[in-house]
């Protein structure tokens, strides 16, 4: 039976049934062989049997911390270290008057996940008044703004990724009828070179990541700008060409490494966590969905073994 378990001071005391989610490279919180209640009680005899992932029995070594009193503990913690950890409990109760001895035996559940925080990117969409759709010069601009958007975020090791533009007429109320260019682009942490930011660290999540929201800012910072020369230059003439107020939009796109994916509905307790692809499941790419392959046995699958399109679908 699977049971809920509870976090005290990074410690599991299985209660009554859910998941554990297990930072990647990082060490797992301490399972404890024994509910909350049975921990306020005198025990003889006890023994404790661990059985990991693959039905193997667990001793202690370099990666598998077990302690004398049944706590378990795994380091460094990688994909396939995901699955089902059972323990299983075993005391004597002894009667005072006979000394007749009875063992029990108790069983713990405990499902234990990989994940990863998800790599952010964002994508972003302004607009600029143009004198005309006819002409080259938008293409112009077009290009000198993108130019000087991955100017500002080149030491970041971001850069602008798919950029595009329309051109539209747009009837304003009191103004009339006025060109735009709608622009479109996202903002990517993955620039040539991008791993030199890394430091040698194995996970570079925390440096993209934190690179990604540096380069967002300083991108919102540009178009607030060029709002304020519109505000400040109100009764001067103004460029054919100029931000469209209030028109900036940012969203931000998670993506999921090869191997992980996100799925709310199996992982609800780490709804935002790209989550290690279960057995039956792969993503080979940086998508946020593992798809399904029957023939994958292992946590963590980034290919499939059979590509016939029967076999494969998105998990439900």
């Amino acid at each position: 039976v699977m049971r809920t378990c509870v976090l005290l001071s990074a410690v599991l005391w299985c209660l009554t049934g859910d998941k554990i989610y297990v930072e990647l490279h990082q060490n797992s919180p301490v399972l404890i062989c024994m509910d909350f209640k049975l921990s306020k009680k005198e025990i003889v005899d006890p023994t404790y049997l661990w059985i990991g992932p693959n039905e193997k029995t667990l001793t202690g070594n370099n990666r598998i911390n077990i302690t004398e009193t049944g706590q378990l503990m795994v380091k460094d913690f990688l994909e396939p270290l995901s699955g089902l950890y059972t323990c299983t409990l075993s005391y004597k109760t002894v009667k005072a008057e006979t000394q007749e001895e009875k063992t029990v035996k108790k069983r713990y559940d405990f499902m234990v996940f990989a994940y990863r925080e998800p790599d952010y990117s964002y994508q972003m969409a302004v607009r600029f008044t143009t004198k005309s759709c006819i002409g080259r010069y938008n293409d112009v601009f077009f290009r000198v703004l993108k130019k000087i958007l991955d100017s500002l975020i080149s030491d970041l090791s971001c850069h602008v990724i798919e950029p595009s533009y329309k051109c539209h007429s747009v009837e304003i109320p009191e103004h009339g009828l006025i060109h735009e260019l709608f622009i479109a682009f996202q903002v990517n942490p993955f620039a040539p070179g991008w791993k030199g930011a890394c430091n040698g660290s194995v996970d570079c999540e925390d440096t993209t990541n934190h690179n990604i929201l540096q380069a967002r800012d300083r991108i919102e910072d540009f178009f607030r700008s060029q709002a304020y020369i519109f505000y400040h230059n109100f009764n001067k003439t103004l460029p054919a060409m100029h931000f469209v107020d209030h028109s900036l939009q940012v969203v931000r796109l998670d993506s999921c490494r090869p191997g992980f994916g996100k799925n709310e509905r199996l992982h609800s307790n780490c709804a935002s966590c790209c989550v290690v692809c279960s057995p039956a499941t792969f993503s080979p790419d940086v998508n946020v969905i593992c798809q399904t392959c029957f023939s994958v046995l292992t946590y963590g699958a980034k290919s499939c073994p059979q590509t016939s399109n029967k076999n494969q679908q998105y998990e439900d």
